[in-house]
């Protein structure tokens, strides 16, 4: 019996993931995950008693692709690169799975959850890590609790550019290209800190 939930719970995660990508963020509801897949609405909520948990273990699926896409980097000695590596990576891993990606920051934006989950948090921060270890080796002479808030302001700052990436609007500023658009905004930061810490 748990094999046979287990198996509708993937398929059921896959045939979504699949109406994101084809379909976009705002396709996704438990009538057209139900049409699409066969599969009762009662079971989907049976299943994941709602769709704020369906979309975050989407999201989840997400960030564990992301992590791996920049794990894999290998380092340079220069910190400065690996920021740069890592924010090239993450852009085109961004802008290869637009729908995904927007999945995951519009539930930021629209979910009523007070808090995330753990494994949820858990995820987030293994991908900030990698940067963090980078970051660290630039500002030695901060604080630690300056080098958090900072890093932080990073990844919102990242995260939010990002999203609107994944928005066609973007398409027409042609002035504006979409893979160097963060490492500018990384680059900016970093020189602001490196000043402000003299």
């Amino acid at each position: 019996m748990t094999q046979i939930k287990d198996k509708i719970h993937q398929e059921l995660l896959l045939k979504g993931r699949d109406l994101v990508v084809q379909k976009g963020a705002d396709f996704l509801t438990a009538r057209k995950l139900s049409d699409a897949t066969g599969a009762s609405i009662g079971t989907i909520y049976n299943q994941f008693a709602n769709m704020d948990n369906f979309i975050l273990e989407q999201n989840m699926i997400t960030l564990d692709s992301l992590y791996q896409h920049l794990s894999v980097l290998l380092p340079d000695s220069n910190p400065y690169k690996n920021l740069n590596r890592y924010i090239d990576a993450f852009v085109s891993f961004v802008l290869n799975q637009p729908n995904l990606w927007f999945l995951l920051f519009n539930f930021h934006i629209k979910s009523n959850l007070k808090k995330y989950p753990k494994p949820y948090l858990r995820r987030l921060i293994k991908i900030i890590n990698l940067w963090r270890k980078e970051f660290v080796k630039i500002f030695t002479s901060l604080s630690a609790a300056e080098r958090k808030i900072s890093l932080q302001v990073l990844w919102l700052s990242m995260f939010s550019l990002s999203s609107y990436l994944t928005l066609s609007s973007f398409d027409k500023m042609n002035r504006v290209n979409k893979k160097n658009i963060c490492k500018l905004l990384l680059n900016t930061y970093l020189a602001g800190l490196s000043v402000l810490k003299k």
